[in-house]
């Protein structure tokens, strides 16, 4: 159970560390995408508007002086390439920023304004400056005042703009995304863990129940088993008549029988399994009958005294009458002294009450105390029935006590919620 339970546990853990860590993917390329987004729309609407200020001449020559006299093309950094052939890479250089605050090398003005004419729409690149600083490039091409439709951009404007601050916005998002996702992840362990303890916990219980059981019906197996083969041990060696030999087995087999029937009961009560079938029914008459078939079985051996007020509760008829049947049958055998007849009281209340009383030897105060916690079979045990009376109490919300009675011998009260009709 403890290997299930980290198992789930870890499994847990897993499972919650998938989704935050594509949920933290998701956020952190969300955010690169968006600070870039920003900044080039930026450097875009600066291009654009410095777009405006080129000319051309009478001879068709682009002519930039309005565009150095009108804007500070040294910060931000603004380049205007021109296509031509001849010129190395196919573009020259018609202005730059003379003391530009950003200063990135030729090589990457000149591959960001290519890439820009090849594609036909602006691009944004991000590189560093020639002291390591990071830096976005945007090369927005340009097209003659009577370009033709399938005329190529006559040019591009490349500038560029300081990322750093963008990129340490970005930076501690990442750390605070990816520490966040570190403690989700341990939050979620010990919520597994815990949520996997209430999950096995009632297996674990079912266990310890299943092993108790198991215990218990091998204790109380045992003897009758020990008797049976002692029994027939004697018969095979002819030492004992072949009539008093079936008379015993067929009593032990009986009150196998009745143990095994017993356990059955007590486990489906454990588990859960019989649920109580209530209905309204005389527990006068009931405790009445149980009390007339008891005298029947000991065949008037025993004196039974039944003192019963008319009492009507809700419970299930099986079930009470087999708790009944217990603490009866238990001062029967347990409530007198060897070799003398047992003389038990029944007493039935308005209340939903029943009292047995015996005039045996009593329980002691420690034994009263935890008469029904573990059931036990042998000489002077209580036995299995108390246990499944117990049981049959609880399940119906009544209570079921023990004590000493006020004529020296065991005292059980049952009680049941009564009804008033």
């Amino acid at each position: 159970m403890t290997r299930l339970r980290r198992r789930i546990s870890l499994l847990f853990a897993l499972t919650s560390a998938v989704g935050l860590i594509a949920m933290a993917v998701l956020a952190v390329r969300s955010d690169s995408g968006r600070w870039r987004e920003q900044l080039d729309h930026t450097m875009d609407a600066d291009s654009s508007w410095a777009l405006g200020l080129l000319e051309t001449d009478a001879d068709g020559r682009l002519d930039t002086a309005v565009l150095a006299d009108t804007m500070d093309v040294d910060c931000p950094p603004l380049t205007v390439l021109l296509v031509d052939g001849a010129a190395p890479g196919g573009l020259a250089v018609q202005h730059a920023p003379a003391k530009p605050c950003l200063v990135v090398s030729r090589d990457v003005v000149l591959e960001a304004g290519r890439a820009a004419v090849r594609a036909e729409e602006p691009r944004g690149f991000d590189r560093r400056t020639a002291n390591g600083a990071p830096v976005r490039v945007f090369a927005l091409p340009f097209y003659a005042a009577e370009a033709a439709d399938d005329e190529g951009p006559q040019g591009v404007l490349v500038t560029t703009a300081d990322a750093s601050a963008p990129q340490d916005d970005h930076r501690r998002l990442v750390w605070l995304v990816t520490g966040g996702c570190a403690v989700l992840v341990l939050l979620s362990a010990g919520v597994g863990h815990a949520l996997s303890g209430r999950a096995v916990r009632p297996a674990l219980t079912a266990l310890g129940q299943q092993e108790a059981f198991l215990a218990d019906a091998a204790h109380d197996l045992r003897t009758p088993a020990a008797a049976l083969r002692t029994l027939a041990e004697t018969a095979l060696r002819g030492e004992t008549d072949g009539a008093e030999v079936h008379r015993r087995t067929l009593r032990l087999a009986e009150g196998m029988g009745r143990l095994v029937d017993g356990l059955l009961t007590r486990a489906r009560l454990m588990s859960g399994t019989a649920v109580p079938d209530r209905r309204p029914l005389r527990l006068d008459q009931l405790v009445e009958a149980v009390a007339a078939e008891a005298g029947e079985s000991t065949a008037g051996a025993h004196r039974i005294r039944v003192d019963a007020e008319e009492t009507v509760v809700a419970a299930d008829p099986d079930l009470l009458r087999r708790a009944v049947g217990n603490l009866l049958g238990n001062a029967l055998t347990h409530g007198h002294a060897p070799g003398a007849l047992a003389d038990v009281l029944v007493t039935v209340t308005r209340d939903g009450t029943v009292t047995v009383e015996d005039a045996g030897p009593g329980l002691p105060p420690e034994v009263a105390g935890a008469l029904f916690e573990r059931f036990r079979s042998g000489s002077g045990s209580t036995g299995l029935g108390l246990s499944i009376a117990s049981w049959v109490a609880h399940a119906h919300g009544g209570t079921l006590t023990a004590g000493s009675s006020e004529h020296g011998g065991a005292r059980c009260v049952l009680r049941l919620p009564a009804r008033e009709d």
